[in-house]
């Protein structure tokens, strides 16, 4: 299994219509094959200190049954139409890809 944390980062003013659009494209990459999560969050206030809040952040987190098949959705049609799609609203994008140890 791999898992993917990806933080994206949206320009000031502009969370709720990149969630919105991102919502749309879910059920198209939870069709691909290998998919096994893709979900869209938000930070949950928990009043801990060691966490960073963040109101411009949407985390991703991915869960994959390969590497492939992770790659495979970097270069699916509808990835590249919606990178282009949101690419007005982003202002970076970091990704975190780990196995199991």
């Amino acid at each position: 299994m791999v898992h993917v944390i990806a933080s994206i980062r949206v320009k000031s003013g502009c969370l709720q219509e990149y969630v919105s659009l991102f919502k749309q494209n879910v059920p198209n990459v939870l069709a691909e094959q290998g998919c096994v999560q893709y979900t869209p969050c938000v930070d949950a206030d928990t009043g801990w200190p060691a966490q960073e809040l963040d109101p411009r952040r949407l985390t991703v987190v991915e869960q994959w049954e390969s590497m492939d098949a992770l790659r495979a959705h970097s270069r699916a049609p509808h990835m590249v139409a919606f990178r282009k799609t949101v690419g007005h609203l982003v202002e970076s994008v970091a990704l975190q890809v780990v196995e199991e140890a």
